[in-house]
């Protein structure tokens, strides 16, 4: 559960009673518990930033009040964030900055956002390269066993690879969510979107051999897929990110991380001459520029076979 008052520790008074009557509205409007601690960490990240960096009384100002923060303060924060961090978690800040003050100016504390004419920082394309069926076999061969881990983990990688699915739906898997009958999960996607997409053969056992193990955990009675090896605190989106690296570090294959399975999903469906609107449907995608995105690390590839099939220039 975000706890609000540790995020915030250390703040300024004023900022900390806006980020609470902030999230207070978030909470009432749904939003999922991923975005609202992602919005109220940029808030407090830059609150901090400006008690730490308080040098002129406008900019003390800024540091005690929010609503007295000016347009040179944000650009100085997102600077700091490009140079200590980096471009697109800059630009995360911003996304989450322009909602903070959004609603201060929906609550008339403000006349006009300060971001009004900041600049989204540039952020450079970079190609993520896709997780095939090569460096995915030496992952799952670290899950060979019938321990509990073995079984539940390789049961996640499976479900990453054949699906396709965003780490958080993965994570946030429940049991009325896996549908054994029809070889189906249902997933909660972004926007509140449910999709249910199904699972192949190799998945399907994973998951079933997985779930006769979770039966036996005295944990079983939780309503969450991803029981731990002891407690009863589920796997978080964390969990399962530091658990993808660790059988990645074991398989001595570098960058393990779900969205590189999400990248394979939409260069194979492609490959394979997939219909872009029946992929959208399947990864949760409401804009059409995302299989672009994503297909952008491997396009090079699928030009190539196409070259080659077409044969342009060696028909004479």
């Amino acid at each position: 559960m975000l706890d609000l008052r540790r995020l915030c520790r250390d703040l300024a008074p004023v900022w900390f009673d806006y980020l609470r009557d902030w999230d207070r509205t978030l909470r009432g409007g749904n939003y999922p518990e991923t975005t609202r601690y992602n919005y109220l960490l940029a808030g407090a990240q830059f609150g901090r930033f400006l008690r730490d960096n308080a040098d002129g009384l406008q900019a003390q100002a800024a540091a005690e009040d929010p609503t007295e923060v000016e347009r040179g303060h944000v650009e100085e924060f997102q600077a700091w964030m490009v140079r200590t961090r980096s471009a697109s978690t800059a630009l995360n800040k911003h996304k989450g900055l322009q909602q903070f003050f959004r609603w201060l100016v929906e609550e008339e504390d403000l006349e006009r956002s300060p971001l009004a004419r900041v600049k989204q920082p540039k952020t450079a394309q970079t190609l993520i390269p896709v997780l095939g069926d090569e460096d995915t076999a030496k992952i799952l061969a670290t899950c060979k066993g019938n321990d509990y881990l073995s079984l539940r983990d390789e049961a996640i990688i499976r479900v990453l690879y054949n699906t396709g699915a965003r780490l958080s739906e993965v994570a946030g898997l429940e049991l009325d969510d896996v549908d054994l009958d029809n070889d189906s999960l249902l997933f909660h996607g972004k926007g509140m979107k449910d999709r249910r997409v199904r699972f192949g053969p190799k998945t399907g056992r994973a998951l079933s051999k997985f779930l006769r193990a979770r039966a036996r955990r005295k944990a079983a009675h939780l309503p969450a897929v991803w029981l731990p090896a002891r407690g009863e605190v589920p796997l978080s989106s964390n969990g399962v990110k530091i658990m993808l690296r660790r059988r990645g570090e074991l398989a001595g294959v570098a960058n393990v991380h779900a969205h590189r399975w999400r990248h394979n999903f939409a260069h194979e469906w492609k490959l394979a001459g997939g219909d872009t609107g029946d992929l959208m449907l399947v990864l949760g995608w409401a804009s059409d520029d995302m299989p672009r995105r994503y297909g952008a690390s491997a396009a090079a590839e699928r030009a190539q076979l196409t070259h080659a099939r077409l044969r342009i220039g060696e028909r004479v």
